[in-house]
């Protein structure tokens, strides 16, 4: 017990070594790889960034124009928004707040309305 005694009055003495996270949040470093999102009005559909994806996350229906990802798959490693041709993928600086419950993220396009513009 004795040896233990300068450990205890050194830890009570200082700081906590952990932040009350909801409360007071760190300051994130440049360059962090936040939410993942899609500029829906920019994307043509091609599919490039769910053929690329090593986690499988993103799924583009071009008929249908949409695009989803699921947020818990992904690792945020950014090959999608690299192989993206029109560079629509881009990552948020934060982070998605904490879930109880799986939240796809869904977005709903005009896959129709890019060819016309691109024949005009």
């Amino acid at each position: 017990m004795f040896n233990f005694t300068p450990s205890i009055l050194k830890n009570l003495a200082s700081r906590p070594a952990t932040r009350q996270y909801p409360f007071a949040k760190r300051e994130l470093p440049e360059g962090v790889r936040g939410e993942l999102y899609n500029d829906i009005h920019a994307c043509i559909f091609c599919g490039m960034c769910s053929r690329k994806c090593p986690t499988l996350c993103i799924s583009v229906d071009k008929k249908a124009g949409t695009w989803t990802c699921d947020p818990f798959m992904c690792v945020y490693c950014g090959i999608c928004a690299d192989n993206c041709p029109t560079h629509c993928l881009h990552f948020h600086t934060a982070h998605r707040p904490a879930a109880t419950e799986r939240q796809m993220i869904s977005m709903q396009g005009d896959p129709k309305a890019k060819k016309k513009n691109d024949t005009d």
